[in-house]
Parts: C-alpha cells; structure tokens; sequence
C-alpha cells in the first residue's frame, strides 16, 4: 500500500469517526429541552458544515495528482484539527 493510499484511508476513517460523533451528539441534543436542543442544533449545523468541507477537501485530495498530494495534505491537516477541536468543544458543551 502506498504512502498515499494509507492517507486516503486515514481520512475516511477520521470522517467516519466524526460522523459517529455527530451522531451521538445529535441523539443528546433529542433528548434535551426544547431551549437547549435550539443550541445543541445551532452546534450540531456548523460541524456538519465543516464537515462538509473536510469531505469536500478529501475528494479534490483523491483527484489530485500524485505530485500535489503531498502539497496538500498540510493543509488538509490543519482544516480536520480545525473541525476535531470544534467536535471537543462540542461535546463538552453537551456534558454540561
């Protein structure tokens, strides 16, 4: 397997992980009081976005050629730290 390949599939193992993430926080935000569900929403709709963006970057990742790729990947890394800390705050802002 190639240094890229393994890359690929890190990444959409970190997709899948936020996702099962989101998930759970949007079964918390459920069974919350209305008043609280409006925030936990407002929360759970920005890490879907940025979300969004993170599979965005990962597919133009998957269709760049094999000398842009390592070009790329610090940027992809900064952008999924940026969505991983705003899961953490996420979730613990559901514990409270």
């Amino acid at each position: 397997m190639s240094d890229r390949e393994a890359y690929e599939k890190k990444l959409q193992a970190q997709l899948d992980q936020w996702q099962a993430e989101m998930d759970k926080l949007k079964a918390k935000a459920e069974a919350a009081s209305a008043d609280a569900q409006l925030e936990y929403q407002k929360q759970i709709d920005k890490l879907e976005e940025q979300r969004q963006d993170a599979l965005k970057q990962m597919e133009e990742f998957q269709e760049a050629g094999d000398s842009a790729w390592k070009d790329m990947r610090a940027g992809m890394e900064s952008a999924w730290a940026s969505l991983n800390e705003s899961l953490e705050k996420a979730r613990s802002r559901f514990k409270k």
